[in-house]
């Protein structure tokens, strides 16, 4: 088992690609039960990673995101529609006055896609350009952990990044996630971090 530092200095010296990898933290759990226990957060990460692309579902056209407003609900019924939406966008937004025409028009797409806008990131009362442009900030700041298996995979950080940031991501998510357990760390089998195209290395946390 490596240190986080050790192990991202042997990715580093894994074969090139043609594109920009990113760096993958995977969590495995142990006696843990899916069925009484979920884990559903976001998670704040102390370096951005990349720019989501951001769709609302608001009353009136953003000039900072791409928007879709009520009257334009109607269009989307076919399933081929919902999908390529889904596909297209990291997350979804919506004005507090639009959630119960989006459940009804859109989560059957968004919500086994986890796409759904959330209470604890993705519905807002104000639409002004100031507090789209805060949730916009906080979105691209943010990572989402769900329990949905007992492996927790997520995109941690980018081969462009330096290592003490990237370490600092898989550290404030280690943390996230620890809180959420039961049992803390007794619930941890193993940590792993991974290049998108390279064999995990276990790490000691």
């Amino acid at each position: 088992m490596m240190k986080i530092e050790q192990a991202l200095t042997e990715l580093r010296k894994s074969e090139g690609r043609k594109f920009e990898q990113g760096i993958d933290l995977i969590i495995n759990l142990r006696k843990y039960d899916l069925r009484k226990n979920t884990i559903n957060i976001f998670v704040s990460l102390p370096h951005k990673i990349n720019e989501k692309k951001i769709c609302g579902f608001l009353e009136n056209k953003s000039s900072l995101i791409d928007t879709i407003s009520k009257v334009s609900f109607a269009s989307y019924k076919e399933k081929k529609d919902l999908k390529k939406l889904v596909k297209k966008y990291d997350f979804f937004i919506s004005s507090a006055a639009n959630m119960p025409a989006v459940a009804t028009s859109f989560g059957r797409a968004l919500g086994p896609a986890g796409k759904m806008p959330s209470p604890k990131l993705g519905i807002i009362v104000n639409e002004t350009e100031k507090d789209i442009q805060e949730i916009i900030r906080k979105i691209n700041s943010v990572v989402r952990v769900q329990t949905k298996e007992p492996t927790i995979k997520l995109l941690i950080g980018k081969e462009k990044m330096k290592d003490e940031q990237i370490i600092d991501n898989i550290k404030a998510v280690y943390t996230a996630v620890l809180n959420e357990l039961p049992n803390n760390k007794d619930n941890i089998k193993s940590v792993m971090v991974k290049l998108t195209m390279s064999k995990p290395i276990k790490v000691e946390m």
